[in-house]
């Protein structure tokens, strides 16, 4: 009948309007200024700042240094030799290991290394020729044969090492550190990331992301030719006394702003990262500052020489940062020149060539000043390479390299409360796989976080109703064998 309605219809167009109301609720609350205007009166969201925070527990080290090898560094040619692949070298094993290769349309033989290895300080540990000048480090550092990641392609390992997860989108290693620790130094960043001037690594930023940690926790870039920092610096001279009134009134307009936003944690860390960069402009050119180092410290790193100056001077920058207070320093190499599918022996022997002299500076300098005692290196890429050739386009054996591995890598690490001159773990005769004392990602980080005092179950943030942490839902052991 027009003109009324059934109660059955009623209901159902109350429904609707119920459900539509609800869609609107939920929309209007993106719309601009409505979060503002309906906490209004709330008491605003607190802004994260990097001071110095309390550990879980008595802490080993205060720092680390983050050598990363992207590319996946072959571990049968570098720490861990097999004599079985030089009996074996040319014996076809494909047919065995056929799901664990990626690239199986180029798939060789047995592939024996060709480099030379030998013992080396009172540990005996293996090192291969192409790393001489780490050789003679090797009393310093604990070896890890053993472990292994969950992914053989570049993108989501990078993400697992860095992360603890395969995907984009979660706080990097650096990022967790900055969060539970803050930092010594409130004239610097935390979490400091020296790339090369040849080129970023792969994924790039995603490398050192803060995800959904307050955005202060993100690794910020240092160069390692011309000015490290841009901008730093104004374009024009100055007086002292204007520049104070300056950033004065800048401070207050800011939060002036910030007050009609309250809920935007990204704006109060930009607010803040603008007013860390003032404070830079004194604390970090004297920190980036190499000529003041002496020229027996400059050679010892490699610096002027051209294969090792880039590498050389972005590891003598990053002891001068942790002596400042600098809680996380991150050395990137340009692309992956670790990932060496063809032209192995060229390959591995340049990626060295340009990395070992200033690593071991790196340590020997540390030892030098006591910092070893304070100070974690991790050296390590984000997997392995296999046993077998991979071959290229025109199946030149003479040219062939290697595969990437999830099963087995190499990590070593050196600093306090770590082991010195221990190899830890083993793999298969072939270095196929980590068969003995097994060290997973999130086991090393684990281990990592322990070191500087936090317990990987405790360090997290609330997530979309989940508590998320650097490794996962589960808690892996800290691997007690490497300490001591």
């Amino acid at each position: 009948m027009t003109g009324k309605t059934s109660r059955r219809r009623f209901f159902q167009h109350m429904g609707g309007g119920l459900g539509q109301a609800a869609l609107l609720s939920l929309l209007g609350r993106d719309l601009p200024g409505a979060r503002a205007e309906a906490t209004q009166g709330a008491a605003p969201e607190q802004v994260f700042d990097l001071k110095p925070r309390q550990p879980h527990f008595h802490p080993k080290a205060k720092a680390v240094i983050h050598l990363f090898m992207n590319g996946g560094p072959s571990q049968m040619d570098l720490f861990d030799p097999k004599p079985e692949l030089t009996r074996n070298h040319g014996k076809s094993y494909f047919s065995k290991i056929a799901g664990e290769v990626e690239n199986p349309q180029s798939a060789g033989a047995l592939l024996r290394s060709p480099f030379e290895f030998a013992q080396h300080g009172q540990s005996g540990m293996w090192v291969s020729e192409v790393m001489p000048h780490f050789a003679q480090c090797v009393d310093e550092v604990v070896m890890i044969r053993s472990m292994f990641t969950t992914s053989i392609t570049h993108e989501p390992a990078l993400f697992s090492v860095h992360s603890g997860r395969l995907f984009p989108g979660h706080p990097s290693l650096g990022a967790w550190v900055s969060y539970g620790l803050g930092s010594e130094s409130q004239s610097l960043p935390a979490y400091v990331v020296l790339e090369d001037s040849k080129g970023p690594p792969i994924n790039r930023n995603q490398n050192w992301q803060s995800g959904y940690l307050p955005p202060v926790c993100q690794g910020t870039r240092f160069r390692s030719t011309g000015a490290p920092v841009l901008d730093l610096h104004p374009g024009k001279d100055v007086p002292d006394q204007m520049i104070d009134l300056e950033r004065d009134l800048i401070g207050e307009l800011d939060r002036i702003h910030l007050g009609h936003r309250p809920h935007q944690p990204s704006l109060g860390a930009r607010i803040a990262n603008y007013e860390l960069a003032a404070r830079m402009q004194i604390e970090a050119s004297e920190a980036l500052d190499l000529s003041k180092e002496s020229l027996a410290t400059k050679a010892m790193y490699g610096i002027g020489e051209d294969k090792t100056d880039s590498y050389g001077r972005r590891c003598l920058i990053a002891r001068r940062l942790v002596e400042r207070g600098v809680r996380f320093v991150q050395l990137f190499i340009d692309g992956q020149i670790w990932d060496n599918h063809t032209s192995l022996k060229s390959g591995l022997q340049g990626a060295c060539e340009r990395t070992d002299k200033p690593t071991a500076a790196l340590l020997t300098d540390l030892r030098q000043r006591g910092l070893l005692d304070e100070v974690v290196v991790a050296w390590g890429g984000e997997m392995g390479r296999l046993p077998i050739a991979q071959l290229d386009g025109k199946k030149n054996e003479a040219n062939s390299g290697r595969d990437h591995n999830k099963n087995a890598m190499v990590t070593w690490m050196a600093g306090p409360g770590l082991k010195r001159g221990y190899t830890h773990g083993a793999t298969d005769e072939i270095g196929l796989k980590a068969v003995e004392k097994t060290v997973s990602v999130p086991e090393w980080h684990a281990t990592l976080l322990h070191l500087l005092g936090l317990d990987c179950s405790r360090l997290s943030v609330r997530q979309n109703g989940l508590d998320e942490r650097l490794v996962g839902v589960n808690e892996p052991d800290v691997v007690s064998d490497l300490l001591v």
